[in-house]
């Protein structure tokens, strides 16, 4: 029973996020992911306020999963974690990990950025040729549309205080004429600008194809500005009225850059996107070694589309998955889940990456979609991918001395002027 529960800690630390404020941790139970319980690491024997401690006053899952946490042998990047003090006042703690970070380099890529992240989107909108118009009036060239939509999704501001910038812009050479605010905004309603956002987010991820082999699959929704009928929050049990996206990506777990990205309805499945994703980042030209994915992406599609492409699957089966009907490599793949569990886990905790990278482009870029109708609600949120990917890429200039090409030569380049 104790290795069982040790077992459970395992998964907690890995599938959940676990908070904590000084010594006091709060570990999301297994059954109810809403609630929470309180492990203290203060006194010499850790507590919990769980019923399994309560009633045995032994160490539960939950003391497991934070000390899984706090003390493993390695991080992903391979660096040693802190060990227990043996001596002083802290003798018998167990010391959360910490690791060096190359102030230099970041605070240089983050005073550079705005000033980089326009040169890089004006060289990456270069290749985007706009369809010929054989008649009605003039359009705007597509290059300088999807560069002023993107720009003023990295400023977060609206539209109309957005031109000041867009004039600066024009001043400096990266825009060939300049575009209204209303005509971002009725561009953004065009389903053919749809391809070519999703093909500049794969192009802005090539200059990292020699840094990322280990990826992470995960969705996650944004919300929008218009609302539910009354009768569905009424009678569907919805906790919140407004209608939401859904955003689908595959990115590396090293830098977060976005390697492959589909955006789809509030409802969709997740487990169908996933063999799109891993088959455009292996034609992209990356060496894909892991893939992680939670329970959602389980199936054998799945399972052998990330063979295929040269990578080791790590995706957790469920609690009703049996060994048979799923072909050999099922099989070994869940025997592998169920007796090296704890190896497989140390893979799979690099899922948490993909959150991650949910996290940095909602808290940079907004969580919320400010357009009104769906197809330019999926090209809002393309444009707050691309912005990200420019991000990531600016940020391993400077701590990778990665170089940002990201085509040759013999590609096309469109002349501004």
């Amino acid at each position: 029973m104790m290795e069982l529960r040790k077992q459970k800690g395992l998964e907690i630390a890995a599938q959940a996020k676990l908070t904590h404020k000084g010594q006091v941790w709060s570990v999301p139970s297994r059954r109810h992911p809403s609630k929470t319980y309180r492990v203290n690491l203060r006194p010499k024997t850790p507590t919990c306020s769980c019923p399994d401690y309560e009633s045995r006053r032994r160490k539960c899952k939950h003391i497991y999963a934070v000390e899984h946490v706090l003390a493993q042998p390695k991080n992903i990047t391979g660096k040693r974690a802190a060990r227990k003090p043996r001596s002083g006042p802290e003798a018998g703690k167990i010391q959360r990990p910490t690791y060096r970070q190359e102030w230099t380099a970041y605070n240089k890529a983050q005073t550079q950025e705005k000033s980089q992240f326009l040169a890089l989107l004006y060289e990456l909108c270069q290749g985007v040729e706009a369809p010929i118009q054989e008649n009605g009036r003039p359009r705007l060239p597509l290059a300088d549309i999807i560069f002023a939509a993107t720009f003023r999704i990295y400023s977060t501001i609206s539209g109309r205080r957005f031109m000041c910038d867009l004039r600066d812009a024009l001043s400096r050479g990266y825009l060939s004429r300049l575009p209204s605010y209303n005509s971002i905004f009725d561009y953004l309603q065009m389903e053919s600008l749809t391809p070519h956002l999703t093909r500049l987010i794969i192009e802005s991820s090539l200059p990292l194809k020699s840094v990322e082999t280990d990826f992470a699959v995960d969705s996650s929704g944004f919300s929008t500005c218009t609302y539910t009928r009354w009768f569905d929050v009424k009678y569907g049990n919805d906790e919140d009225w407004r209608d939401w996206i859904k955003v689908h990506l595959m990115c590396g777990v090293k830098t977060h850059i976005v390697t492959s990205v589909e955006v789809s309805r509030a409802y969709a499945n997740d487990s169908p996107y996933f063999k799109p994703l891993v088959e455009q980042t292996a034609r992209s030209g990356f060496q894909l070694a892991e893939i992680s994915a939670d329970k959602a992406y389980l199936s054998g599609t799945n399972i052998r589309a990330s063979l295929l492409a040269g990578a080791m699957p790590y995706i957790p089966f469920k609690t009703n998955s049996t060994a048979t009907g799923g072909g050999s490599v099922w099989a070994r793949l869940y025997h592998y889940y169920n007796f090296k569990r704890d190896k497989f886990l140390l893979h799979y905790h690099k899922r948490s990456n993909s959150e991650s990278t949910f996290s940095m482009i909602k808290a940079k870029f907004g969580e919320r979609l400010r357009c009104k109708t769906q197809q330019a609600q999926f090209n809002e949120a393309l444009c707050k991918v691309l912005a990200h990917n420019l991000c990531c890429v600016i940020q391993s200039m400077y701590e990778l001395g990665v170089d940002p090409t990201f085509r040759t030569e013999s590609q096309p380049v469109r002349k501004v002027g």
